[in-house]
């Protein structure tokens, strides 16, 4: 009896121990998550194929989800890449903004958010109305990355898109399954990162899809010449 409790127990602080180190292994991979996107966009000095709708959600569902989870008091290792990713998907809003000649909306836009982040994370917002705003999460989180899809299958590409910031935010949202349940238990972040989970495949199932195709049509160019 003994030899199974602590084998439980064991497990448990396995699994807690686990969760700690992805928890801040993907607070460390977000530094530099979306520095890839963003470098690619100023060297090309463009955003095309980006959907700005589609950035403008996924900062909504970002800031929502850092805003309840500071509030609500969660772990830093279980929501801190929100910070992060927050602030990269900011500049990516602004870059493309700014590239399309909407360089005074980037502005006007840049304020208003400030504004809003502030009112979100110091009290003054009720926690009850941060709540609604991560359960919103989930259709947004969808709604964001399949307009990002949608752009990519009717463009017939993936434009500007970094195939490195794509496959690391599949693999974050992934983990971010597992230690949402160990370090937090809230159904609403546990589905979000499910929904982002198989939203960001299917951005990825494209980018490999697509990158195949420009592959395969630089080999007849090759043949043709």
């Amino acid at each position: 009896m003994i030899d199974i409790l602590l084998s439980l127990t064991d497990v448990a602080c396995f699994k807690t121990t686990l969760s700690k180190f992805l928890g801040l292994a993907i607070v460390g991979g977000s530094l530099l998550v979306k520095i890839p996107q963003i470098l690619k966009i100023l060297k090309n000095k463009s955003g095309e194929g980006i959907n700005v709708f589609s950035v403008l959600l996924d900062l909504f569902a970002i800031t929502a989800m850092l805003s309840y989870s500071f509030m609500r008091g969660f772990p830093f290792s279980a929501w801190g890449d929100a910070v992060f990713l927050g602030f990269q998907t900011l500049i990516i809003a602004i870059l493309v903004m700014h590239y399309n000649g909407d360089t005074i909306k980037a502005t006007a836009f840049l304020a208003a958010y400030l504004a809003v982040l502030f009112a979100a994370n110091s009290g003054l917002t009720p926690i009850h109305v941060l709540w609604t705003c991560q359960t919103m999460n989930i259709p947004i989180v969808l709604i964001s990355k399949f307009s990002q899809a949608y752009t990519n299958y009717s463009n017939g590409n993936t434009g500007q898109l970094s195939a490195v910031t794509c496959f690391m935010l599949f693999f974050g949202s992934l983990a971010r399954i597992f230690t949402s349940i160990q370090e937090t238990g809230d159904t609403a972040m546990i589905t979000m990162y499910m929904c982002s989970t198989l939203a960001n495949g299917v951005i990825v199932m494209q980018l490999l899809y697509y990158w195949n195709i420009d592959v395969k049509s630089k080999e007849k160019v090759k043949k043709r010449e």
